[in-house]
């Protein structure tokens, strides 16, 4: 079953229960905005976003492709700026997937289905060798930036998986590619491989981690 959403392509790489501040500017996304803060819940503030594969966020021509499978998010915190633009921050809420996106309207409109996770018991085995392999990521990055996750890792090993996701100094096509993986237990095999790789590379140019010597930075704005 389709539905639609408002939609905010992004040149990022959202996950489900990960948080995102974005700072909203252009025309037609702050309509978006302006649309959402009339609908009466809060907890209905609901828009769609996917990642742009070729073009921008902004501008005349705008996203010139897009990827498919994205996620729904829900708006969380708005502050409007004297200037008409707005500070926010949303929270993904699931997977969907991009059937086709209407752009005449005041902000783009998608056609979407909702993609969940397929239901599966993950292997202890991936448990362990993905937190592992977390923890040596973290502790290679000691002393050279900032621990990229604050605390205890989640135990559910779904949540688990898009933790891991969202933390992975990875260019986005990689990131995608651990969005649009069917289940957590091929999401952590995925990204337990892509941080092991990530560790090889940082033993061979250990002043920093990949990511920033050879690759496009991830950001969340």
């Amino acid at each position: 079953m389709t539905e639609t959403l408002p939609m905010f392509p992004l040149n990022m790489v959202l996950f489900p229960g990960v948080s995102v501040p974005l700072r909203v500017f252009e025309d037609r996304y702050r309509a978006l905005v302006h649309h959402l803060l009339r609908v009466e819940d809060p907890a209905e503030r609901v828009f769609g976003t996917v990642g742009i594969r070729e073009g921008y966020e902004v501008g005349d021509h705008g996203a010139q492709s897009l990827y498919r499978v994205g996620c729904r998010v829900q708006l969380t915190e708005v502050e409007a700026q004297p200037d008409g633009t707005f500070e926010i921050e949303a929270v993904g809420v699931e997977r969907i997937e991009l059937e086709r996106l209407e752009t005449s309207g005041p902000f783009p409109v998608g056609h979407v289905r909702v993609r969940p996770d397929t239901e599966a018991v993950v292997p202890a085995h991936v448990l362990e060798a993905a937190r592992a392999t977390f923890s040596a990521y973290r502790a290679a990055l000691a002393g050279i930036r900032t621990d990229p996750y604050a605390g205890s890792l989640p135990q559910d090993p779904t949540y688990l998986s898009w933790t891991l996701a969202a933390c992975a100094p990875l260019p986005m096509p990689e990131r995608q590619t651990l969005l649009e993986a069917e289940d957590a237990e091929e999401r952590l095999v995925l990204v337990t491989d892509l941080l092991r790789t990530e560790l090889r590379a940082m033993n061979v140019i250990p002043s920093l981690p990949a990511t920033e010597v050879a690759r496009t930075r991830w950001s969340p704005n």
